[in-house]
């Protein structure tokens, strides 16, 4: 697992040190990386042609650095269903994480990580505004996480990731946003996701305003290589609440 699709490159095809510097036949290779899925692709061609009996999959994961450490991350595995390796890589992948999903053939999990991933920023985005919006109001975040949790705006960053401080103890939030996902690569994830819908011809009508929002929190002093949820202090939100309930 690494950050962008030029180290996938160069961990596989680097003629010196790659992987496929060295005899991988029958070998089974999952790469776990978010990038785009013409690389993926592109690797993939590259082993099928060299080494036939090598097989080689795209699997990249969900959960967050929370979920790393817990072992309950969800690995997306671009692998069709009746695929003959399937159940050997599950058995794998299930030491790490909790969940194994098969999206249905090569690069399939890597589309299905950049839609999750576009979906899970800009709940980010509108999970911070709408606490701003009822804080500003009078209202405790901690009532507000209540109130989401309970209601139709149910959602996994405001119940396990919130980004307002001192809501939910184990996120990043909660720890200076240290120790998450970073907002660098959500902003990498984001652009990529906006790239593939634009490929695929889907109209994403938050897709500027997100890419933009999370391009100008990655350069914000205060924000960079923090937790993505740091967007909620990029817009703005109260991270003193509690210190503001004592004095009152």
């Amino acid at each position: 697992m690494v950050p962008e699709g030029s180290h996938v490159k160069s961990a596989y095809l680097d003629e010196k040190n790659g992987i496929c510097s060295s005899d991988i036949s029958g070998k089974l290779l999952i790469d776990c990386s978010t990038i785009d899925t013409s690389t993926s692709l592109q690797v993939k061609d590259h082993i099928a042609q060299k080494f036939p009996t090598a097989s080689f999959y795209d699997s990249p994961v969900s959960g967050g650095v929370v979920g790393a450490n817990k072992g309950t991350i969800a690995f997306f595995l671009g692998c069709a269903e009746a695929d003959k390796n399937l159940p050997r890589i599950t058995e794998l992948l299930k030491l790490m994480g909790g969940q194994v999903i098969p999206c249905g053939g090569p690069s399939f999990g890597l589309a299905a990580k950049l839609s999750n991933n576009y979906l899970s920023g800009i709940i980010a985005i509108a999970c911070s505004e709408a606490l701003d919006m009822g804080m500003r109001s009078g209202l405790d975040p901690r009532v507000l996480a209540k109130v989401y949790a309970a209601g139709t705006a149910q959602n996994t960053i405001c119940d396990k990731f919130c980004p307002c401080p001192g809501v939910y103890p184990e996120a990043p939030s909660s720890k200076g946003y240290q120790g998450g996902f970073k907002v660098q690569l959500m902003r990498k994830d984001f652009a990529l996701a906006k790239e593939m819908a634009e490929r695929v011809g889907s109209k994403n009508v938050l897709g500027d305003v997100g890419l933009d929002t999370y391009t100008k929190a990655m350069e914000d002093p205060r924000c960079k290589d923090l937790d993505s949820r740091v967007v909620y202090r990029y817009l703005g939100g109260q991270e003193d609440w509690k210190e503001k309930q004592n004095r009152d």
